[in-house]
């Protein structure tokens, strides 16, 4: 088995990176079997599809890598890197260019989301971005990739590619990588408003927790989080039409590790006034730790660097084979 993930590096984490991916990623991690990978990387590349600053590209990407370090990816049990250090994601992409569709391109819903009204001035690296993400997991012969809802649509295009490429050069050079969709995964919303994703593009700063936030401000932004004005039921069902109540029900149960209906048995009845400070302490308590740690790591920027580099080193290894495979089926080698 051999799971591979990514996140870009645009900005600082939030609670709904963490909840949704990040720990997760810790759980596959903690639950491989020694003869298993899990390569999890900083999608550098992928930054690039939008206006970039340089400066805050390189220092965002430390960051983040230290962010996952803090949360708990161990680079002695997982392979931890960014994209730019490992050229087989690039040369691989412009390959699988040959092989992809404009077709399957023009029905990625997320370009259409991102580029909005203004698709003739968009990069074009945001249009082929699929493309690149197609060859993040086939150039490591993946088997399992981790996704949301949002991204089972680029998952199925990469298995579109490999299966057009392995059928066009009549050889087994991809492995059809399979979606691995954690169910204790929870769908993370904006403190602001339930129906929105939490996102770090957001321009309010209100609507997320920052992994980097202080425990004031982690308390102030629950404290004024959008909710209503009654009390928490005793059941889920009672929660259906209250999506901003749900929404921190959810971050409560997944932070505590326990499911909604138990947090429902201890709050029911009890209206936010009680709710939000039990909420805020017990955020406190599980992102303090993690923020004193990445605060620790960054004090030597150059060692998180040096572990990127490692474990580079480690998935270059493992890429070059399926890379060399797909360049001889092409006649680009022999």
């Amino acid at each position: 088995m051999r799971v591979v993930s990514g996140i870009q590096p645009t900005g600082n984490l939030h609670l709904g990176n963490y909840l949704g991916a990040i720990k997760q990623w810790v759980a596959m991690q903690d639950a491989m079997a020694a003869e298993d990978d899990c390569l999890f990387f900083l999608a550098d590349l992928h930054a690039l599809t939008q206006p970039v600053i340089a400066a805050d590209l390189a220092s965002n990407t430390i960051e983040i890598a230290a962010a996952l370090l803090a949360s708990g990816i161990d680079p002695a049990r997982s392979i931890l890197f960014n994209q730019a250090r490992v050229p087989a994601h690039s040369e691989l992409t412009w390959i699988l260019n040959g092989t992809a569709r404009i077709g399957w391109l023009n029905r990625m819903t997320q370009f259409k989301d991102k580029a909005g009204k203004n698709r003739e001035g968009a990069s074009v690296g945001l249009y082929t971005y699929p493309v690149l993400m197609a060859a993040d997991v086939l150039v490591y012969q993946a088997t399992h990739v981790p996704v949301g809802e949002d991204q089972k649509q680029h998952l199925e295009l990469a298995r579109d590619v490999a299966t057009k490429f392995n059928t066009d050069f009549d050889r087994e050079v991809f492995t059809l990588p399979e979606p691995l969709v954690s169910k204790a995964a929870p769908r993370i919303m904006s403190l602001r408003d339930g129906s929105a994703k939490m996102s770090k593009s957001d321009p309010s700063e209100m609507t997320r927790i920052a992994l980097t936030d202080s425990d004031e401000a982690v308390a102030q932004k629950f404290r004024k989080a959008r909710t209503d004005a009654e009390a928490l039921p005793s059941e889920l069902a009672g929660l259906a039409e209250r999506p901003e109540a749900r929404n921190l029900v959810t971050i409560y149960a997944a932070l505590a590790e326990i499911s909604s209906e138990a947090v429902l048995a201890d709050f029911a009845g009890q209206g936010f006034g009680a709710f939000k400070p039990a909420l805020a302490d017990l955020a406190v308590a599980k992102l303090g730790p993690i923020r004193g740690e990445m605060t620790r790591l960054l004090a030597d920027r150059g060692a998180v660097g040096a572990i990127l580099e490692q474990g580079a080193e480690k998935a270059r290894a493992l890429a070059a084979p399926t890379l060399r495979a797909a360049q001889v089926a092409v006649g680009l080698q022999v």
